[in-house]
């Protein structure tokens, strides 16, 4: 299969396809995202493998993470913000009026670009899914999910002696697994990361890189980073978005090797960026 990601200035484009013929998980057809009167994000179209890593890379204000706040409906919450076209989730239109948003938003887990850990407990910030959701029987089930969330952050080993002192007491790095470990609760198909290590030291950098190569054999992840090596060194596709246009996706090495498109070279060669 193959579609087109058209731009203003340049020729088209091929959007890669799905590798071994499986449906993607995610599937993104001629959006276009407007605020009020500007349009932000033009016509992309664009498959998300399952189980892998996606990395959208671009300058500041290239709509890369505009796109990604279509994945799980965030722009409902800017009023002036309209999304047209098609995204589908296990080919479910996600933008159905008949959709539940709050149960997508389940599915589909967000980690933001600066820890926000809830003013709770380390327990109480994972416990807070689950219950909101309905996902949980009892107190020793919700004590399972609280661990093995913890456990595939990589945080357990770290906080169990302390799962009831505030979540905000934790380093960033930690604060920012926890968080992932609160997305990782309610049992998410995909993971949404905005730049999840900008505000990270560099160790703490690779504490999350470590844990994204481990999540991906259980979870679709799409993440957005300003960071070439990062997305270089996690994902296997990446998706390079350019003044609202997705211009260029196909493997990550193919895209960093052998780009087809001049501005994908461009800015991977530091160009301008």
């Amino acid at each position: 299969m193959e579609q087109i990601a058209t731009s203003a200035t340049a020729e088209t484009a091929p959007m890669s396809g799905v590798a071994n013929g499986e449906a993607p998980k995610v599937t993104a057809r001629d959006v276009c995202v407007f605020y009020g009167a500007k349009q932000a994000l033009f016509d992309v179209n664009l498959d998300v493998p399952r189980n892998s890593v996606t990395a959208l890379i671009g300058p500041s204000g290239c709509g890369k993470s505009t796109f990604l706040r279509c994945l799980n409906r965030m722009n409902d919450t800017i009023p002036i913000c309209r999304v047209t076209g098609k995204i589908e989730l296990d080919e479910q239109d996600i933008y159905d009026r008949d959709l539940d948003v709050v149960e997508l938003r389940a599915r589909v887990g967000m980690v933001f670009q600066k820890p926000n850990p809830f003013p709770k407990s380390i327990f109480d910030n994972i416990a807070y899914g689950p219950r909101i959701h309905g996902l949980v029987r009892d107190k020793t089930h919700l004590e399972e999910i609280v661990e093995t969330s913890l456990e595939k952050a990589g945080l357990w080993k770290e906080v169990k002696d302390r799962v009831h002192e505030p979540g905000t007491g934790l380093s960033g790095g930690q604060q920012q697994r926890l968080c992932i470990a609160r997305a990782i609760a309610t049992t998410p198909d995909v993971i949404l990361m905005d730049e999840p290590c900008s505000a990270l030291d560099p160790i703490a950098t690779a504490k999350v890189e470590e844990l994204i190569h481990e999540l991906r054999q259980n979870y679709t992840i799409v993440i957005v980073t300003h960071s070439m090596q990062q997305a270089r060194r996690v994902s296997q596709k990446t998706a390079f978005f350019h003044i609202g246009y997705l211009v260029e996706v196909g493997d990550t090495e193919q895209i960093f090797e052998n780009p087809q498109d001049k501005r994908t070279q461009d800015y991977i060669m530091g160009r301008f960026g």
